[in-house]
């Protein structure tokens, strides 16, 4: 086996890891004001799902990209990979149902208890 080939099956298995976790409520998406782009925080990783277009208003390709909080590394998947595509769109489908009654937030407000931590 090829290491595209065992870098693509960890991705699809990371894929169908992410897909059951939404499925079962145990990773909370949310949907980013102003946007249709989704995020979710998960295992230390900053998870986001575009553009910022619907899937029901446009054909534009999706991606998922991964970002670790600690480190500027990062995984992008496009629903245009031959291999990936499908499941990161099994992804993008789940990821609607689980999340299209929440209501929009803003990843970046601060709360008041973000400044206490900051200002003391």
């Amino acid at each position: 086996m090829t290491q595209d080939q065992t870098r693509n099956d960890q991705l699809v298995k990371l894929l169908g890891q992410l897909q059951t976790l939404t499925a079962s409520g145990e990773l909370h998406w949310e949907r980013q004001k102003g946007s249709a782009h989704r995020y979710a925080r998960w295992n230390n990783n900053l998870l986001i799902l575009g553009p910022a277009e619907s899937p029901a208003e446009s054909n534009v390709p999706r991606y998922l990209f991964v970002t670790p909080f600690n480190s500027p590394a990062c995984i992008e998947i496009n629903s245009s990979d031959a291999e990936l595509g499908s499941a990161l769109l099994d992804l993008v489908a789940t990821v609607e149902r689980a999340s299209s009654q929440e209501p929009p937030t803003d990843p970046f407000a601060i709360s008041e208890e973000d400044l206490g931590r900051l200002v003391s």
